[in-house]
């Protein structure tokens, strides 16, 4: 029988690989021979403001994770915040892939595997969030 905390364990431990993701290089950019590398943190800070919000909630999640009292009260509250979460945090990480790809074809933008690391671990935060739901709610 599996242990009904390793959801949680899952979750806390994708959203702290999402934050240290976030300060590795997402993107590549060339142009004419030169070479550079944007982080969130760096695509974040050039103006899109609201990418820090993927920062932010993977803070709340982890902190929600290790308050361990509120998760025995109310574990409806972690699973919620991971799930909510992880869905904009994969959200707004795509959006920003889409609309930098959208920009002229001067200077090629390739992503990184750090940054498709990340984006896919958003979405296993949500699925490991309502994984750990389910068994606490079935669990006495």
């Amino acid at each position: 029988m599996t242990n009904p905390d390793s959801p949680r364990r899952v979750t806390l431990s994708l959203a702290a690989f999402v934050l240290i993701c976030f300060f590795f290089p997402w993107v590549q950019l060339s142009c004419m021979g030169i070479k550079d590398s944007l982080s969130g943190f760096d695509l974040a800070r050039a103006g899109d403001t609201i990418l820090w919000l993927v920062p932010a909630f993977m803070l709340v999640i982890i902190l929600l994770g290790l308050w361990r009292s509120l998760e025995k009260r109310l574990p409806s509250v972690f699973a919620l915040a991971s799930t909510v979460g992880g869905g904009i945090s994969a959200y707004l990480m795509y959006n920003e892939r889409s609309t930098t790809n959208e920009s002229p074809r001067l200077v090629l933008a390739q992503w990184t595997v750090v940054f498709w690391l990340a984006f896919v671990a958003s979405l296993v935060i949500v699925a490991s969030a309502l994984v750990y739901y389910a068994r606490r709610s079935r669990s006495p």
